[in-house]
């Protein structure tokens, strides 16, 4: 059964001048119900992660500054909003989230987060509109539970995992791919263990001609246990933070080639759904349902 991780503070606004996309997370499991894709029992509930499994990625100065609402005007005009309680909260169980959702997809071969993809959160800072990396969070707990050796974490936005490159920066266990715009936030890149920077206006011919070709090698000469898919949808053309020029369609193809791999390859494969900014909230729920849709068809 495909398990996808949905709690209702997902859906909690941010402050009035600071609005971001939030009515995708409230929208989107209301279409996957609508249209019987998934039911009620296909989601579950996170709750908040255990602190020991945070501060195995994130700094205890940084975590502690976080959580109690005292980090300097600076670090938090870098994460982008005002912080409270229900936003760290948020993020808390957003990774948390993330944990179990990479349980079930031991089980079941694939599973899924309506949130996460907070991979602008570095080790000792918040960046980007993310606080905690929740795919890094769950790596971490897969490896300390012997559950996992080698991770691949595929992140396939159209901004650069820069926070996921620090947190695994000279550490073999963990594979960073990010294949991202060129041109895109952030404007000082880390290094990934393999970046692809795209050109701006990158059409679906050529995204999936690089991405066909980069990622069987990759699986093959890294032998991943595990695969974390970041699978933001903010390289559609219409995007209003990205620059690349993906269709709907073209976005559906490079799912559907990623999970047809991760289940041909018998690679568990744990779905993040990160960015999607376009005008047009249908655009949005679609490109993103879509990966639901998929989950369900090559999976069960």
């Amino acid at each position: 059964m495909l398990k996808i991780a949905f709690h209702p503070i997902y859906k909690h606004p941010l402050p009035e001048g600071h609005r971001f996309p939030m009515l995708k997370y409230e929208l989107l499991p209301e279409q996957l119900l609508y249209e019987g894709t998934c039911t009620k029992a296909n989601f579950f509930e996170p709750t908040l992660t255990e602190e020991k499994d945070i501060l195995k990625v994130h700094t205890s100065k940084y975590y502690n500054h976080l959580k109690n609402l005292t980090l300097d005007p600076k670090a938090v005009r870098k994460i982008g909003f005002p912080l409270s309680d229900t936003l760290v909260k948020r993020e808390i169980i957003i990774a948390d989230g993330t944990i179990k959702a990479s349980e079930f997809a031991l089980k079941y071969g694939i599973a899924m987060n309506i949130a996460g993809g907070t991979h602008h959160a570095y080790s000792n800072r918040g960046g980007g509109f993310c606080m905690l990396n929740d795919q890094a969070i769950g790596a971490r707990y897969l490896q300390g539970k012997k559950l996992a050796d080698k991770i691949l974490i595929v992140d396939l936005d159209v901004h650069q995992g820069n926070g996921t490159a620090e947190i695994f920066q000279n550490d073999p266990s963990v594979f960073t791919f990010s294949m991202h715009g060129k041109s895109n936030y952030p404007f000082k890149k880390e290094q990934s263990d393999l970046d692809i920077a795209l050109e701006d206006h990158c059409d679906d011919a050529t995204y999936l001609s690089i991405l066909k070709d980069i990622l069987p090698k990759l699986i093959q000469s890294e032998k991943p246990d595990f695969m974390y898919y970041l699978c933001g949808v903010d390289v559609i053309a219409s995007d209003k933070l990205g620059k690349l020029g993906l269709t709907v369609e073209g976005c559906k193809e490079r799912d559907r080639f990623v999970l047809q791999t991760c289940k041909d390859q018998n690679i568990p494969v744990m779905c993040s759904m990160g960015g999607g900014y376009s005008p047009d909230i249908k655009i949005i729920i679609e490109a993103h349902a879509n990966t639901f849709r998929l989950a369900q068809d090559l999976f069960f």
